[in-house]
């Protein structure tokens, strides 16, 4: 009998590849998938985060609240110096920014104990002082008898004191009496005096979008044949609060001169040459700011008596 040979073998048969099926751009992406199975990229780094104007970079430690430029610690490098040192109006420049602005957290952290009661009482702002200037006028009289009150001399002064605006003024009607002891206008005067239609348009771009401090203002106003709008005019013969830290009774006109002696500790408008517009200005300036803050934190409260 013959011998039967058999050739057995026991390695295990290759799956047949499944037909791709599809066009050449499919096939091609299959393959390259198939490699990228294969291959193990879960060690790969992760893409770098976008660097648009939607991703916050987490801040490092010691950041804070300091500005990008370096501006100090809570302060924007935009901040301005205090114009002027004195008065309530500096702190408020010299104080820290509001959320929102350079360098300053959009979350600040949660207040302390007792922290937010405190908050729910409105704060008083005093006015940026470049918004606040005081004015006082001197008139002369004209008209039949000299009855009529007409500008002869008007003075401005800024926050500090420093003089914006000091020009005699010729009226429109002739000048029948000069008022010297009061005004301390004398006929002189008038030789380069300016026109009133101009130094009225000049006083008025001066005056517009501020807020304007006076004693008896209306006079003032009056003579210029204008009238500021009430919610930016501060008069100090009419702040109860000033009379009363002068010891006066709270709804008496006093005087300029007595307030200014009993708060101030000057004496202006003495002796007989006239009074001095650019004095007076000041001096009112001055008692302003004694109640500036007082004062500007009772408007916020009750705008109606603005």
């Amino acid at each position: 009998m013959a011998d039967l040979i058999l050739n057995v073998n026991f390695a295990p048969s290759e799956r047949p590849r499944k037909k791709e099926t599809g066009n050449r751009k499919h096939k091609s992406f299959l393959r390259r998938r198939r490699a990228l199975e294969r291959r193990d990229v879960r060690g790969a780094k992760p893409p770098p985060p976008p660097t648009g104007s939607g991703f916050r970079r987490k801040p490092g430690p010691g950041a804070g609240s300091r500005g990008a430029a370096g501006g100090g610690p809570g302060r924007p490098s935009s901040a301005r110096p205090t114009p002027c040192p004195e008065g309530p109006g500096a702190a408020t420049q010299n104080g820290s920014a509001s959320p929102g602005e350079p360098g300053v957290p959009s979350k600040p952290n949660p207040p302390a104990r007792g922290a937010a009661k405190r908050a729910l009482k409105p704060r008083s702002i005093p006015p940026q002082p470049s918004k606040l200037v005081a004015i006082d006028c001197e008139m002369v009289g004209t008209g039949p008898g000299g009855r009529t009150s007409d500008l002869a001399r008007c003075s401005i002064v800024g926050y500090c004191g420093d003089v914006v605006y000091d020009r005699y003024i010729r009226p429109a009607a002739p000048i029948v009496d000069y008022r010297t002891r009061w005004s301390g206008i004398r006929r002189q005067h008038m030789a380069n005096a300016v026109p009133f239609s101009k130094a009225q348009r000049e006083i008025l771009r001066i005056l517009s979008g501020k807020i304007v401090v006076g004693h008896a203002i209306y006079n003032d106003f009056k003579a210029l044949k204008y009238f500021h709008p009430k919610e930016l005019t501060r008069d100090t013969s009419k702040i109860p609060l000033l009379n009363r830290k002068g010891g006066f009774p709270e709804n008496a006109a006093i005087s300029l001169k007595r307030l200014a002696k009993e708060l101030l500790h000057k004496d202006i408008q003495v002796g007989k040459s006239g009074h001095s517009s650019v004095e007076d200005a000041r001096a009112t300036m001055e008692l302003y700011k004694v109640v500036e803050a007082e004062w500007e934190q009772h408007l916020m409260l009750n705008p109606e008596q603005e």
